[in-house]
């Protein structure tokens, strides 16, 4: 009985992996003593005796026993994480559960890895994730390749001795159709699909070369030479190439990985009773209380409640500077806590983080297709037919004319241009620009929403800024009151504004709300509440009729005082924001609200200027005040006083006068005119709906971030048009030299197998040299 116990404990073993020990001798049959109680070692889980255990310790009214000092120590320091562990992560996703993508065409999705029916490229994995994870399709080609290399060795030295054409066979035989599988299945799934793509051709020129061998074998009358080398040869070259791109397509995903690894695994969640326990991150909800410990990463969006401590947020901003934290600050998950600790309370989790946005909106944009990309599918729609046609023309012409073997020189040249044309370097040449240029732009906080924009925006030529939170902070503060009225002290004016304001979504509104509860007011309930957008607002608060609005508002209603639109001019002149106050209709007072100007605008705006763009300042508010600020940044053209929906007729005439108009801003009523621009650039401190409106969202509102934008333009165009010139220049002259054009004047010859190796080459000078955008400098 104990034997067949061990037997059945060993088979597990084997054929499992997962029995942990061995079953107890004395847990089997009548052998069973009886038995001395165990207690577990909370730490290592070895089983202790309690009157020889190495140490002890006691938690919560319970002795712990432990099987040496060490591991007292251990649970001493933090006995939850030993009692409470954090429950093991789910299992990961197989790869058959995942989304799979066409890099070159994002339309064919499907689940699980496999290759695209249109070009044959090998679909890579939807979404990224955090860790690389073994590449089944790497692993094969890698296996394939090494079977070929080695079999291609011998087929040489037996080509070069024209010896033992049968082994040459089986040795071909295990080359071409079990190492080069994937490649004819691909070759025939274009043809079946009418897609042809490079794996038409290079099937094509692979049979060719093994099909006429096989028949010079099987039919030796004909007396024809074997070429199994060439074809077993091609095979291990072409699959080698496939090895070299996948490495290198698999570094496109850098920039999202990086971002995914941001995010910390778990997060210390706070009790009521003020207990901590560790959790995973999938676990934190809205609403909990997390401590940041120093040097950890915030797991997720949310709000100081206690504490003080500096972030680190240039994963968001690009700006190494840490910025202070205090209770009420606003944290953002993945920025990582510098020196103190703090506790937050989580606001935003899962996928409504910033970044978890961030990733989102990276992953779909390097997806999509540039207008430039137009022109390599125009040309790669006609390219196979065309190489097909060529080295048809090749062979009729070499059988004809060519000096002797013709049939055999006619038939290693024709294989030659079917296998030196590669229509993958020109399909690859733009999503592989735009894929890694994305995934750098995220990294110093410059999102692109798409490769359109990307494209568009180095052609940019004017540039429309909204003033509030775009070249001001966006936080605008009560700077002035003016009372014109003796029956209404100054408190109660500001009671009475605030009262109907705090129904108002705008920033001056929270201003003047704020402006209130800093000195304490007591605010009423409004009736009969109006509200004309980009004029002002009207209610009734305490039996009286009160009024906030434009100076052109109140005209609108009938109300004039010379005295405060003088007045009201003088602080515009000082840059401030006016706001007119009638209350039962006489003007009672003027409320200044100013907004500091950003530390960074000055510098963006020259430098903008610099780069030959004209800047231009498009507000709601009055024209004095607009030209005041628009005045300490050297700006002049100032389009003031335009309603929210004014604002995209603006743009539609710059557009009209023949320019290509980006515009900046960060507010709802900006949404339309963020639209309508060529490139629409939000704000990334602004309003979800700017940002959703626009093409481009700087993630820290630093107006500095449209310099970023526009270098990396520049610098993903060039390299598209870099690769497109690779593609173009290697296709031109590699098909008319593989076609034997240089024979009548030098006797040079292209070798079948030395067409292959170039072949492989176009494809990964082509990803190489779009992952040098990876270190691209962007000011």
């Amino acid at each position: 009985m104990i034997l067949r116990q061990y037997i059945r404990f060993i088979h597990a073993l084997m054929h499992t992996g997962s029995v942990t020990k061995p079953p107890d001798l004395f847990q089997i049959g009548s052998l069973s003593p009886s038995e001395p109680v165990f207690e577990i070692d909370p730490v290592c889980k070895m089983r202790v005796l309690p009157e020889t255990a190495a140490a002890r310790f006691d938690y919560r009214g319970k002795t712990y026993y432990f099987c040496n000092p060490r591991c007292r120590d251990r649970f001493e320091a933090n006995p939850e994480a030993f009692l409470n562990p954090i429950p093991a992560s789910p299992a990961k996703k197989s790869q058959g559960d995942a989304v799979y993508v066409c890099p070159m065409h994002p339309e064919i999705r499907q689940m699980g890895p496999g290759a695209c029916p249109k070009c044959g490229m090998a679909l890579e994995p939807d979404m990224a994730s955090a860790e690389e994870e073994p590449n089944n399709e790497l692993a094969d080609m890698k296996h394939r390749f090494w079977v070929a290399a080695v079999v291609s060795i011998p087929l040489m030295i037996f080509g070069m001795m024209e010896a033992v054409p049968m082994l040459q066979f089986f040795l071909a035989t295990a080359a071409v159709l079990y190492a080069g599988q994937p490649l004819l299945q691909r070759g025939w799934t274009s043809v079946v699909n009418r897609s042809p793509n490079m794996f038409t051709l290079i099937g094509l020129g692979i049979m060719a070369a093994y099909g006429y061998s096989t028949i010079a074998v099987f039919v030796p009358a004909a007396g024809l030479p074997v070429y199994f080398e060439a074809a077993s040869v091609i095979t291990a070259l072409v699959l080698l190439g496939q090895v070299l791109e996948l490495r290198a397509r698999a570094q496109t995903g850098s920039a999202i990985r990086s971002l995914l690894r941001l995010a910390p695994k778990s997060a210390h969640r706070v009790g009521a009773d003020g207990t901590e326990q560790e959790v995973l991150l999938d676990a934190v909800k809205a609403g909990d209380l997390l401590r940041i410990r120093s040097g950890e990463r915030i797991p997720v969006d949310g709000i100081v409640t206690s504490g003080s401590s500096s972030v680190d947020e240039s994963m968001i901003s690009g700006e190494s500077i840490p910025v202070e934290k205090s209770a009420g600050s606003a944290v953002t998950g993945g920025t990582s806590n510098q020196s103190g600790t703090f506790i937050m309370r989580a606001e935003r989790v899962g996928r409504d983080t910033v970044l978890s946005h961030i990733i989102q909106m990276v992953g779909q944009a390097q997806r999509s297709r540039a207008p430039i990309q137009r022109l390599a599918d125009t040309v790669s729609a006609w390219f196979v037919p065309a190489v097909v046609a060529v080295s048809v023309i090749t062979f009729v012409i070499w059988a004809l004319l060519g000096p002797a073997p013709r049939m055999t020189t006619a038939l290693l040249n024709a294989v030659a241009v079917l296998i030196i044309a590669c229509p993958c370097a020109l399909g690859l040449a733009t999503p592989m620009s735009v894929m890694v240029g994305i995934g750098r732009g995220a990294t110093v906080g410059v999102l692109v929403r798409n490769a359109e924009t990307l494209e568009i925006l180095e052609k940019v030529d004017t540039l429309v800024v909204d003033k509030t939170g775009t070249l001001t902070e966006g936080k605008p503060s009560v700077s002035r009151i003016l009372v014109f009225t003796n029956d209404l002290p100054e408190p109660e004016v500001l009671r009475l504004a605030a009262s109907v304001e705090r129904g108002s979504e705008h920033p001056l509104a929270s201003a003047i709300v704020k402006a209130a509860e800093t000195r304490n007011l007591t605010l009423s309930e409004v009736a009969d509440f109006q509200s004309k957008t980009g004029r002002g607002v009207s209610g009734t608060v305490n039996g009286r009729k009160v009024t906030l609005g434009t100076s052109a508002f109140i005209q609108e209603l009938g109300l004039s005082a010379a005295e405060a639109v003088t007045a009201a001019e003088h602080l515009r002149h000082d840059g401030h924001t006016v706001m007119f106050v009638a209350v039962d209709g006489k003007i009672a007072a003027l409320i200044g609200v100013s907004d500091p100007i950003k530390a960074t605008a000055l510098e963006a705006v020259e430098n903008l200027r610099k780069d030959g763009i004209r800047v231009i300042v498009l507000t709601g508010d009055n024209r004095t005040t607009a030209l005041a600020i628009a005045r300490q940044l050297g700006i002049d053209d100032v389009r003031s006083d335009v309603l929210p929906e004014q604002k995209g007729q603006v743009i539609r005439e710059l557009q009209a006068e023949g320019h290509i108009v980006a515009m900046a801003g960060d507010g709802v009523n900006d949404a339309p005119a963020l639209a309508q621009a060529q490139v629409g650039i939000a704000m990334g401190s602004g309003a979800d709906v700017a940002m959703e409106s626009s093409g481009i969202t700087l993630l820290r509102g630093d107006l500095r971030g449209i310099g970023r934008a526009r270098a990396l333009s520049r610098a993903t165009m060039k390299n598209i048009r870099q690769n497109l010139f690779l593609a173009f220049v290697y296709n031109t002259i590699g098909v008319p030299i593989a076609a034997g054009m240089l024979y009548p004047f030098f006797g040079i010859l292209l070798s079948p197998m030395i067409a292959s190796a170039a072949m492989t080459l176009s494809s990964v000078s082509v990803i190489t040299n779009a992952l040098r955008l990876r270190r691209t400098q962007l000011g």
